[in-house]
């Protein structure tokens, strides 16, 4: 079997060290309670693709939001939830793949017992990779979880 390739442009490959990326909190604009995100990389043309770690407290969560291609979510600490606009609020947990929709409304965050951590892959069109909307209520976020066994 021969395996083909493209000759070397003479481009390095860069390498993003752990710990040496910043991380900021969530804009108070679009989050309730206390998140961090750390971008991992930044969609670089021709690529589309961007990718952060986001942590979030007890309680914490996103508000409303789209996006114009779609999100995955990979949660690899804790347990959260998920909803989309009109559907049952979604008990997450380690080691699950959250494939969301482009363009479809929805929050997620930590469960109010559990801190959460998600790797959050977009990408981008036209420039945005997310569509800021209006906040959770408590009276959303309270909402019974379906857990899903």
């Amino acid at each position: 079997m021969t395996t083909q390739f493209n000759a070397d442009d003479g481009q390095p490959l860069r390498i993003s060290r752990a710990g040496s990326r910043p991380s900021k909190p969530g804009s108070l604009d679009n989050v309730t309670g206390a998140t961090r995100s750390e971008v991992l990389f930044g969609a670089e043309e021709p690529a589309r693709s961007s990718a952060a770690w986001v942590s979030f407290q007890r309680g914490a969560r996103t508000g409303w939001h789209s996006h114009p291609l779609g999100q995955v979510l990979i949660v690899t600490v804790g347990v959260g939830r998920v909803q989309r606009w009109g559907g049952p609020v979604e008990e997450i947990r380690v080691g699950d793949v959250i494939r969301i929709p482009p363009g479809v409304k929805h929050w997620h965050g930590a469960m109010s017992d559990s801190e959460m951590v998600h790797l959050a892959i977009q990408e981008q069109q036209d420039g945005r990779v997310v569509d800021w909307l209006e906040k959770v209520s408590d009276e959303q976020y309270l909402q019974p979880v379906n857990v899903v066994v």
